[in-house]
């Protein structure tokens, strides 16, 4: 289903609907407040302004330490639609106490109201992502959350933007009250169309005990090493993101010598950026979780940040307005590279949340996003201390921070792709499907989601493995020949992603039994092997005869095997067409290949020559 058809269903646009109303409000009720504390309520502290402005922000982030775990495992126990009623009502009502607070001015309340805000919004992040998973299709993940996190920074903009024009009025404390109540009311409305989510695990003892509940979720979390590094980069993003928002306004009045509208329109391009960048992610990755995006992500973050700091125009002694600046020379390239960042922003995280959503533990996805709201608040926390040390202590300017955030962010980035294969490797599939070729799919829903599976396809090209690859979003099991296996350019892929390799038994009796040994082991473990059973590329274009150790495999396994073929990769540069591989220039770039695949036949129907058969008519004529 489409981001816009998403948008019209049923179990998607109440939720949706919700969340955005409540990230609006947030906004509204906390720029607002910050807003008083800055310009008018500067003395009823007995502090100076920023010292209260950090204050507010540490309470709001405070209870994501505190109460994330916790939210985690009753997110987890109870029914989630219901749940989220419940925290919404709770907004109705925090919101009905500000409303007092602002029209009688009692600041200090309004103050400690943001810690409530916070342990609200902490309760409410792990049912927000938790849910999603339950009322979507795999396939839908990515489009789902892409319209989430678009929502979400949209909201963050306009409660921005909208807490400015609220201080503009001479009744902004009615305005401000009558707006945080009316917006809560109104997303207690939509969530009551919720679909109902069940409960993932009801029999959990839930702890009240923050310290050690916390410290167990990080422990159980860090055993499943992928999803804790993805859970690290999105934190990192996190880190990222909250370094460059902080030193707006002073970016904008130091370095760019421009007014406080030019604050909101940096914001705005950065924010919208954001949004875009999340959108895209649904046609990048065509529909699926896709990680192979996030490393492009990651690159242009760095790309972009790098460029913004050769891009800073020198510091005149004229005061910019948003318009004024638009018409300065150098202007362009300055927003053209936030919003890249922000672009690359939304690149970077839709893939990693709809990934952790998808490979986590339904029983433990509740408490697996817990962990991420702790982790998202220690590295913000971590950005705030980071930027007081390079701009305060190290003395250095802000450009000269976002250089060294660019840098970092290469460093960091590179050692969490480098503990994951699959980030690499699906980042090498995705170029090659979006650069060399065309990468087309056909009835891949025949590949069972589940279960033991053998795929046979036909053998035209050294990249063959990596097509395939690329088309089935269960991790696949290549068998291929020793010498393939080893060679110069593609063995560190075929390595990573476990090929088995295989050798004629009359050239090497020990390679051949093992690579039968080692396929018996993987369907038991119910993966999916893909085999070829021509046993070599051809040579012609046409399909070589189908050997009989697809009958050796599934007479000692009893699996499906679903035919598959590949068309339009005989000519390419990685075929034997005119030569031998890698020795001559591609015929053409970019060409469509196609990936299609056919039912499965049960273990007792299969042989060689039926397979050959079947394998031959999906490809046709085209090769």
């Amino acid at each position: 289903m489409s981001q816009s058809a998403l948008l019209k269903s049923k179990r998607f646009l109440p939720f949706f609907a919700t969340q955005f109303l409540g990230a609006f409000n947030d906004n509204i009720y906390k720029n607002t407040l910050m807003l008083i504390i800055a310009f008018k309520a500067s003395t009823a502290f007995g502090m100076s302004s920023d010292t209260v402005l950090n204050l507010a922000a540490g309470l709001f982030i405070l209870p994501f330490f505190i109460f994330s775990a916790i939210a985690g495992q009753i997110t987890d126990k109870y029914e989630k639609s219901a749940l989220m009623r419940k925290i919404k009502m709770a907004e109705i009502v925090i919101m009905l106490i500000a409303a007092i607070g602002f029209l009688m001015e009692w600041y200090s309340l309004l103050l400690t109201l943001l810690f409530v805000m916070g342990t609200q919004s902490a309760f409410f992040g792990p049912a927000k992502y938790a849910i999603i998973p339950q009322h979507l299709k795999s396939e839908e993940l990515v489009g789902g959350n892409a319209l989430i996190g678009m929502g979400t920074f949209v909201a963050i903009l306009l409660g921005t933007i909208g807490a400015g024009i609220i201080m503009q009025l001479e009744s902004f404390l009615l305005v401000t009250a009558c707006s945080v109540v009316i917006f809560a009311c109104l997303g207690y409305i939509t969530s009551r169309s919720i679909p109902v989510a069940p409960s993932s695990q009801a029999d959990i003892k839930i702890s009240f005990n923050p310290i050690t509940t916390t410290h167990a979720l990080i422990v159980e979390a860090r055993k499943h090493r992928p999803i804790y590094l993805a859970i690290a980069a999105i934190s990192w993003f996190w880190f990222l993101g909250a370094a460059y928002l902080t030193q707006f306004p002073n970016f904008s009045k130091d370095v760019l010598n421009g007014d406080s509208s030019l604050v909101t329109l940096l914001l705005a391009i950065f924010t919208i950026g954001v949004a875009l960048g999340s959108m895209m992610c649904e046609k990048l990755s065509s529909s699926h979780v896709e990680l192979g995006i996030v490393p492009l992500g990651a690159l242009g973050l760095s790309l972009f940040g790098i460029d913004l700091y050769f891009s800073i125009p020198p510091l005149t002694e004229v005061t910019y307005s948003w318009l004024s600046f638009l018409e300065s020379s150098g202007s362009i390239r300055v927003l053209f590279d936030l919003a890249g960042i922000g672009i690359c922003g939304g690149i970077f995280i839709v893939p990693l949340y709809s990934y952790v959503q998808e490979r986590a533990e339904p029983s433990f996805r509740a408490r697996t996003i817990a962990v991420i709201n702790i982790m998202n608040a220690l590295f913000m926390v971590g950005s705030a201390i980071t930027g007081m040390i390079i701009l305060g202590v190290m003395d250095l300017a802000i450009p000269e921070f976002f250089l060294i955030l660019s840098i970092m962010n290469l460093v960091v980035c590179l050692y969490i792709f480098s503990q994951v294969d699959e980030f690499a490797i699906r980042f090498c599939v995705w170029m090659l499907s979006h650069t060399l070729y065309r990468v087309r799919h056909k009835n891949l829903e025949n590949i069972p989601r589940q279960g033991a599976v053998v795929v046979v396809c036909n053998h035209v090209s050294y990249v063959d493995a990596l097509i395939l690859a690329g088309a089935c979003r269960r991790p696949m099991r290549f068998v291929m020949d020793h010498n393939i296996f080893r060679n110069r350019f593609l063995g560190w892929f075929f390595k990573a992603v476990k090929a088995i390799p295989i050798a004629p038994a009359h050239q090497n009796e020990q390679i051949f039994n093992q690579a039968f040994e080692t396929i018996s082991q993987a369907l038991n473990n119910d993966e999916v092997v893909c085999i070829f059973p021509e046993g070599k590329l051809t040579r012609t274009g046409d399909i070589n005869e189908f050997k009989s150790g697809i009958e050796k495999i599934v007479e000692r396994d009893k699996v499906p095997v679903v035919p598959m073929a590949l068309q339009g990769l005989w000519g390419s540069v990685f075929s034997h067409k005119d030569g031998s591989a890698f020795t001559k220039g591609p015929k053409r770039f970019w060409s469509r290949v196609g990936v299609i695949a056919d039912k499965p036949i049960n273990p007792v129907e299969v042989n060689a020559q039926v397979l050959q058969q079947k394998v031959q008519e999906l490809r046709g004529d085209i090769r």
